[in-house]
């Protein structure tokens, strides 16, 4: 169920009325105890460590599938909850207050944030691939906190100013739209391929977007639920787009025939991108591609499933892993939102006020909508 205004009401365990917050509050904070326990939290405000960081107050912020993995589980993978911590890292917020040596921000800037901040000194950092770097603070991934707070503290480089015409909503789905052009970029989509995306969530349509922004000729994308592929033939833009359905029952070579027989792919796909992490996409994505085809792996699952490694060999099939995002991607990811190149706008499927923050995470939990939004602390 879609909801698209600011609704009140919650069962989080908070002293403040349902739906409202303390107005007079310092800093606010949406604070995960353990799996299924959260809380409102007044938390100090974020003190600016360098004469290099900004304060800014968080407008606008997305759930993501990992912010609920966190929310149900206490864990992904190594990164496991092992005390209290503030949710959230889809932001987008304005410049409340900027270091000492800050000269291209200015208090009352509206901006994108970038939620990880690489240590810029390992092999990777220096390498440009600062996304792969091992001391990563990642907000909202332990131990480190989110956005989901009135005020966060991080360096002014890692904040993109947003053009007038682009809203703070949409400034908040920056964050999964560099995602998706990470993805992209590691697939090398160029005009004329032929992509297939297995996964209508967020991330698997902001993936053919992209792709068809970079100028995709055919996109098909896959999911289990018709009404998510309804949704995609409605939003993408810009590339002939159909969408598949695959059998419940068929093997994965028989939903890759089928795959390429209706959408008239010929010997495959140039791209396939698999944004569901479900074993059988993986293995249907494999089959579809044509051979010296690239695979990319947005999507995460389960840690270990079969892998159909002959038919990678066979095929001479590229395969990467894309993981976040990595120099450029924000950049990209806000002149695509701006430019009208990818509408994000569109994905937006409910809002919610701060004070009903857990009944988003649940939405989304429960699979309803395609994007929900939670406002900031209002002042």
């Amino acid at each position: 169920m879609a909801f698209d205004s600011l609704h009140s009401g919650t069962s989080t365990e908070t002293a403040m009325e349902s739906g409202k917050v303390d107005e007079k509050s310092q800093n606010l904070s949406f604070v995960l105890q353990s799996p299924f326990k959260v809380k409102y939290e007044e938390r100090p405000i974020p003190k600016l460590e360098s004469p290099h960081d900004v304060l800014v107050q968080i407008d606008w912020t997305g759930i993501c599938g990992s912010d609920v993995h966190y929310y149900t589980e206490g864990r992904i993978g190594a990164f496991v909850l092992t005390s209290p911590m503030v949710l959230g890292h889809e932001s987008s917020g304005t410049i409340h207050n900027v270091g000492s040596a800050v000269t291209t921000l200015s208090p009352g800037d509206r901006v994108a944030l970038e939620p990880g901040v690489p240590c810029r000194r390992c092999p990777r950092c220096k390498s440009g691939t600062y996304n792969l770097c091992p001391h990563m603070a990642f907000a909202s991934t332990p131990p480190y906190d989110g956005t989901l707070a009135k005020y966060y503290a991080l360096p002014a480089d890692f904040c993109y100013k947003l053009p007038e015409h682009v809203t703070l909503e949409e400034g908040a789905l920056v964050e999964p739209t560099a995602v998706a052009v990470h993805i992209v970029r590691q697939a090398a989509v160029k005009p004329g391929n032929t992509v297939v995306v297995f996964g209508a969530g967020p991330v698997g349509l902001l993936c053919a977007g992209v792709s068809a922004a970079f100028g995709a000729e055919r996109i098909v994308v896959v999911d289990i639920q018709e009404k998510r592929l309804a949704f995609a033939r409605d939003w993408i833009k810009g590339a002939k787009t159909s969408t598949f359905l695959p059998g419940k029952d068929a093997t994965a070579e028989e939903n890759a025939a089928r795959l390429i027989s209706e959408n008239a792919l010929g010997d495959g796909a140039d791209v396939v991108i698999d944004a569901s992490g479900a074993a059988p996409s993986v293995a249907t994505g494999i089959e579809v591609l044509r051979t010296g085809g690239t695979y990319v792996q947005g999507g995460m699952g389960r840690p270990e499933i079969p892998f159909p490694i002959l038919k990678v060999c066979v095929k001479e099939v590229t395969v990467k892993g894309s993981f976040r995002y990595g120099s450029g991607d924000y950049k990209l990811a806000v002149e695509l939102v701006a430019g009208g190149k990818v509408d994000v706008k569109g994905l937006v499927t409910g809002k919610v006020a701060f004070g009903d923050a857990e009944k988003a995470f649940e939405t989304v939990r429960a699979g309803e909508g395609i994007k929900t939004l939670i406002e900031g602390v209002k002042d």
